[in-house]
């Protein structure tokens, strides 16, 4: 997320569609300044040769979003989508802002929602000028011209390319109000069109990645970061460091070293060989076990109300039955496969920078607040990223700006890549943050929930951002809590509080944000009910979702498809989750097999999912498959955790992800809607953790409410 979880619900939301951004005379992006190709508006241009480029708003670190955008302009321009291409757009907030937070950025699953509208007129709007441009050269209506399959076609078989008319049709004004084509003429929009970066990907072109940029005279930077969080910098000595072949500098950038050399490997040793002298008084030096007795303490007394504050004691005192739980979330790293990386050139008075930016704004502004230049002399050139997963969105923009420092620091008009490990990456904090739920529930004589009562402990991530002040109410942390307070059934009455922790460890949202732990606590929760109701637990479901027929309707989708009321086969064991968020309904069914040594091995999950309107259904599929695998390896095994304050994990053989082996066979069924498209990349991986503890109950007996699972004996 990305700003994530801001969008719809806490930022100032503009509606889909505002400002379409059609005008004309917007400034190339550095990256195709020198190309001849006409510009028909800021989001469409076309060349010579008829290849149509699509200018992308959103970052695409794998999720398809590229892919998406292109897939609305084609649809609207009748482009065949051979010949279109993608192009991140410049930092440029005005032109290219995301609607639902103002800022030019990428989150929170919403940029198939925030440019549906946006996207499939700017298309429309570039076919109405080409089909005026063709109808004016030859001399007929235009109601005489269309495009068919990106061909111009005319009266008397007539036909040219869209190239053959780009440069007349980008001198003509247009359109405020571009017919757009309805749904039941669609050609590619809800069917499965090519990723647009496919070849590049499989042919390893050259330049794709941040990791992959070469620039002449090119420099490669690490940095020696505290190794403790909140540690300072004393001293060092760079001696040894400088000595090492390859090695031409290095800077200290306030409690940091910076090692710059030729090539990667030379920085890596220097950096290696710097000595350093850290002053550990203001550092955290506890250990893991320690912060989770205080986050149980805590959940042990009152905290802050949230906006959902029913008398649940009361209803629990009237219940037939309660049951109750505390529930234990370590942190989290991203771990994305490519590990953060910029590269900066800085003369003096302008910047270019080349990364995989997910918020172009917060990057452009903390970049030139450090430099001392206007955000406009700041030029960020959007590349591929290789995931995220919320890591390279960042508020603070600390990775910018410690570039920015170094080339500062460096003080030569010479570009520096900046690399991080992927041991930088695990250590180098902005995490999920650990948690603790505490959680009462009961149910009455018919077996309805009568109460709930749900504490929550951990960090905030949005506080002490500038996001803060939207995000954060009467204390209370949205990100924090969402999922339990706009929690997914009818509940008789929900008390719902919240202790924010103040601990030194960096923050922030991980896929999914507060639903990565909150649905694990309210499906585990919900199956606990179901058994004390003596309740099948899809029935169960059911009977509690109220009036919202898209939540019954994944529900029942996933459990026919999965034969829920069949027995399981021999050995397998299945268990059921459902919910809701960013704006998207999932159902999840787990089938697992516990093998002869007592681990789990997740066989099958059978996902149904309300996303609206399916722009890409193979997108889809493919995204629902990542989260679910990304989340399974994060129940399963994934923790951060720190010894004497050092974070214990280093790389993938510590902190390891989800193995080929491991991953089930996942079936996906996309319920055919009408309505809005939704979010997509995260609401795939909350359910699948309670969805495989719930199964692993059926085989064991045992509720699993510490993750991983890994800490149980069962991966």
């Amino acid at each position: 997320m990305t700003a994530t979880a801001i969008s719809r619900r806490q930022f100032i939301v503009i509606g889909a569609g505002a400002g379409a951004g059609l005008a004309l005379g917007l400034a190339p992006s550095a990256a195709s300044a020198t190309d001849t190709a006409a510009r028909l508006n800021p989001f469409v241009r076309i060349g010579p040769d008829g290849v149509v480029t699509v200018i992308a708003k959103h970052l695409d670190k794998g999720q398809g979003a590229a892919t998406g955008l292109a897939t609305l302009v084609a649809e609207e321009l009748n482009a065949d989508p051979s010949q279109v291409g993608t192009e991140f757009a410049p930092a440029d907030a005005e032109t290219y802002k995301n609607f639902y937070f103002g800022d030019q950025g990428t989150g929170g699953s919403t940029a198939i929602a925030n440019s549906f509208d946006q996207y499939r007129r700017a298309g429309a709007a570039a076919r109405e000028m080409l089909v005026a441009a063709a109808a004016s050269a030859w001399g007929v209506s235009a109601s005489d011209v269309s495009i068919l399959e990106g061909r111009i076609n005319g009266p008397g078989g007539r036909q040219a390319g869209m190239g053959d008319f780009a440069d007349a049709a980008a001198r003509l004004k247009p359109p405020a109000t571009p017919a757009l084509k309805r749904p039941r003429d669609w050609t590619l929009i809800g069917r499965d069109f090519p990723r647009v970066e496919i070849p590049a990907k499989a042919s390893g072109s050259p330049g794709m990645f941040g990791m992959d940029v070469q620039l002449p005279d090119m420099l490669v930077a690490t940095v020696a970061r505290p190794p403790r969080f909140g540690a300072r910098l004393r001293g060092h000595d760079d001696a040894d460091a400088r000595a090492v072949s390859g090695v031409v500098g290095t800077v200290q950038i306030g409690d940091a070293v910076a090692v710059l050399a030729r090539s990667t490997w030379p920085a890596i040793k220097g950096r290696r060989a710097l000595k350093l002298d850290w002053d550990d008084a203001r550092a955290d030096r506890r250990d893991s076990e320690e912060l989770m007795q205080r986050y149980r303490a805590l959940a042990e007394t009152p905290g802050l109300p949230t906006e959902r504050n029913d008398d649940a004691k009361a209803a629990l005192a009237r219940a037939a039955k309660t049951v109750e739980a505390v529930y234990e979330f370590p942190y989290l790293a991203h771990a994305p496969m490519e590990p953060l990386d910029v590269t900066i050139r800085f003369d003096g008075g302008s910047a270019t920078i080349w990364t995989g930016s997910q918020l172009q704004t917060p990057d452009q502004t903390t970049a030139a607040r450090v430099l001392g230049i206007p955000p406009s002399k700041i030029d960020i050139r959007t590349m591929w990223a290789g995931g995220s997963f919320g890591r390279r969105g960042v508020p603070d923009s600390h990775y910018i700006a410690e570039a920015a420092r170094i080339a500062k620091a460096w003080g030569r008009d010479q570009p520096i890549k900046v690399v991080w490990t992927r041991e930088d990456d695990i250590t180098g904090g902005y995490y999920r943050p650990a948690y603790v739920h505490r959680v009462r529930a009961g149910v009455d004589g018919s077996g309805r929930i009568s109460g709930w009562e749900h504490r929550i402990v951990g960090q905030s991530i949005i506080k002490g951002t500038p996001y803060e002040q939207y995000i954060v109410r009467n204390g209370v942390d949205r990100l924090s809590v969402e999922g339990v307070q706009d929690m997914t059934y009818a509940v008789g009455a929900l008390k719902a509080e919240l202790h924010t922790t103040g601990e030194g460890v960096p923050v922030l949202w991980w896929r999914s944000v507060g639903h990565s732990h909150t649905a694990y606590a309210v499906e585990t929760m919900i199956d606990q009910l179901a058994e004390a109701a003596g309740a099948d637990p899809v029935a169960f479901r059911l009977a509690h979702l109220g009036e919202d027929p898209r939540l019954a309707g994944v529900l029942r989708t996933a459990a026919r498809a999965a034969r829920w009321e069949e027995p399981a086969g021999a050995g397998l064991h299945r268990g059921v989750a459902l919910h809701r968020s960013f704006g998207t309904a999932v159902a999840q069914i787990a089938e697992v097999r516990m093998r002869d040594d007592g681990t789990v091995r997740v066989e099958r999950v059978v996902c149904a999912l309300d996303c609206g309107f399916a722009v890409n259904p193979d997108n889809i599929r493919a995204q629902i498959e990542g989260s679910i695998g990304y989340g399974l390896g994060a129940v399963l095994r994934n923790r951060i955790t720190f010894a004497d304050g050092l974070v214990e994990q280093q790389n993938f053989d510590t902190y390891e992800p989800l193995r080929i082996d491991d991953m089930p066979e996942v079936e996906v069924h996309i319920i055919n809607s009408t309505a809005r498209p939704t979010g997509v990349g995260e609401p795939g991986t909350p359910p699948i953790g309670p969805a495989v503890a719930n199964a692993v109950y059926r085989a064991t007996g045992k509720r699993i409410t510490e993750l991983p699972f890994s800490r149980h004996g069962l991966a």
